[in-house]
């Protein structure tokens, strides 16, 4: 009986718990993917909205987000999401780090991870 009550209790907290506040995280940003620093600039756009269920929507490098999630973690607040090319499958995730986003992203068909980050636009 006390497990059920203590399960009945922590559900209840969590459905009174306030929503979180993504307005660090969602918006526009530009990505920048450059392999090196010393590279030309190549950046490219991402809309991050983030709903009252953490789930998370929009677009990157011109993809719309298939499935993402937004979390708050040990001071971190992050973001992983997926997207594709309709060639194969992109997993990138990111945390703020000083009001900028430190990313990267796993291009699974195509075998390689690219590091990157991202300022507001």
């Amino acid at each position: 009986m006390k497990a059920l009550v203590t399960v009945t209790l922590a559900a209840i907290s969590l459905a009174m718990a306030p929503a979180k506040d993504w307005s660090d995280l969602a918006g526009e940003w530009s990505v920048d993917l450059r392999v090196s620093l010393e590279d030309q600039a190549y950046n490219q756009p991402m809309l991050l909205r983030i709903g009252g269920d953490d789930q998370v929507t929009g677009s990157f490098y011109n993809s719309e987000i298939l499935a993402g999630r937004a979390g708050k973690a040990q001071g971190r607040t992050c973001v992983a999401f997926r997207t594709t090319d309709g060639q194969g499958m992109y997993h990138s995730s990111a945390c703020l780090v000083e009001g900028r986003l430190v990313g990267q992203t796993w291009a699974e068909g195509r075998n390689f991870v690219l590091p990157w980050t991202a300022r507001r636009r």
